[in-house]
């Protein structure tokens, strides 16, 4: 639910500007307050996780979304609905990090790597799936008031987790309750964050002037949370983020890649939904499906990929970058040349291979960061990956949105205007690649250590 909101969301902006009269500043916000709340939550509330136990937390998370979900499909005005949007971010940030916790708490060796390979397909799956089930929904329940049912979808999947999740997850007693929350650590942090996160989500949304001077800002709030946290352990506390979790070679890489990653796949879809309804005219519903190609193919080999990550490693990894770093660039070139009403066909292939590739990057990588990441830390480890993971979404869409509307601008042609803004995100992936191919070469040979790590 939470990473599917992330993207389901896009399609149903034109609903939501009928049935709302919504300006395009609160249409923006509606998207980016949600992605920037959710990134400021995520470390607090992994932290909240290890100390006062997970499957609390998890619940809580679970339970405040599934009610905001159901404040936003009731709002009664834009202003409302990006209040509420607000707050599902921030319940999506403060239940994410606990899946990955309770994953590396509750697993081991082989099954942890089943687990994460399961999860990795749940992120491929609804990232790509969201304007599929937008479209659908709002074919279904009509233009102006379809929008609603996309957060009204939440609501039964919500209730059946809570459900399922206060009867059959076990209990996971907090394992450092002595310490007190790290409220500096959190404050430094949250608004460092927010300062790079914001000029991001404006050029993503192209919603008027950028400022890109709150990078620098940024900057120096995280190093001044940096020195902070190591002044703070010296003094015999516990910090919200152990600075000593990257000293592990395995870890400082998989945020690395995590965030490239991120940043190169995630701002296909922006741009794919876009030049499919307004530069060939399809419908939310046709231009949810054109996507499909890469959710099935994330689908087939994410299961597989974990189940396999402790025979190959980082191998396998750097192929699925390459084989999702093809995929764009070839889907880009067919677009650039191929701009008649069937498209769709055409890079069916390239999407589909795109997404073979995807589904055995991200839960390997996921297994292998946390390989020597103690259970004690391990919503800590989790909120930390995550962000990083959020904080290069954006970049990647900002990237991939601004090279297609400048582009657009210019020229006045959506296939060149597609390619380019595709090209882009397959140049962040292939950095992706280089970095995970030069983790490979490092850390070769200490794949089976790593993974019989279960301290």
């Amino acid at each position: 639910m939470t990473l599917l909101d992330v993207s389901i969301v896009n399609v149903a902006l034109p609903s939501m500007e009928a049935g709302l009269g919504a300006s395009s500043g609160q249409l923006s916000w509606v998207v980016s307050g949600y992605a920037l709340m959710f990134g400021l939550a995520l470390v607090p509330a992994g932290k909240l996780g290890d100390n006062l136990g997970r499957k609390q937390m998890f619940l809580f998370g679970l339970a405040a979304f599934t009610v905001v979900s159901l404040l936003c499909g009731f709002a009664q005005s834009a202003t409302w609905l990006v209040v509420f949007r607000l707050l599902q971010g921030m319940a999506g940030g403060i239940l994410n990090p606990q899946v990955i916790a309770m994953i590396q708490q509750l697993f081991r060796g082989r099954e942890r790597g089943t687990a994460f390979g399961f999860y990795s397909a749940a992120i491929g799956v609804s990232t790509a799936i969201g304007p599929l089930v937008g479209g659908v929904l709002i074919q279904l329940a009509g233009f102006s008031s379809g929008w609603r049912w996309v957060f009204y979808v939440n609501l039964p999947v919500g209730l059946l987790a809570l459900a399922f999740g206060a009867r059959l997850l076990p209990h996971t007693p907090g394992v450092s309750q002595r310490h007190r929350l790290d409220v500096v650590g959190v404050v430094l942090l949250g608004l460092g964050i927010g300062a790079i996160m914001l000029p991001l989500i404006e050029a993503e949304e192209q919603s008027g002037t950028m400022h890109w001077y709150l990078l620098i800002v940024g900057a120096l709030l995280l190093a001044a949370f940096v020195d902070w946290e190591r002044r703070y352990r010296r003094r015999g506390r516990e910090p919200v983020v152990d600075l000593s979790l990257l000293r592990a070679r395995s870890y400082a890489v998989g945020v690395t890649i995590g965030f490239s990653y991120f940043a190169g796949f995630t701002g296909i879809f922006l741009v794919l939904t876009v030049y499919f309804q307004q530069g060939l005219g399809y419908s939310a519903l046709a231009a949810g499906a054109a996507t499909l190609p890469f959710a099935l193919g994330s689908a087939l080999s994410s299961a597989l990929g974990g189940r396999v990550v402790h025979r190959f490693g980082r191998a396998m990894i750097v192929l699925g970058l390459l084989s999702v770093t093809l995929g764009l660039a070839a889907t880009a070139l067919l677009i650039r040349y191929q701009s008649d009403s069937v498209v769709w066909l055409v890079i069916l292939g390239p999407l589909l291979l795109a997404g073979l590739g995807s589904g055995v990057v991200i839960g390997p990588n996921q297994t292998l960061t946390f390989a020597q990441v103690p259970t004690g830390q391990a919503g800590s480890a989790a909120a930390v990956l995550q962000t990083s993971q959020r904080v290069g979404s954006a970049l990647g869409i900002a990237v991939a949105a601004s090279l297609f509307f400048s582009s657009l601008a210019t020229s006045g042609t959506f296939p060149a205007s597609a390619s380019l803004g595709l090209f882009g995100s397959a140049g962040l992936v292939g950095c992706a690649f280089v970095t995970a191919f030069l983790g490979h070469v490092v850390l070769r040979g200490t794949v089976s250590r790593e993974l019989g790590t279960v301290s």
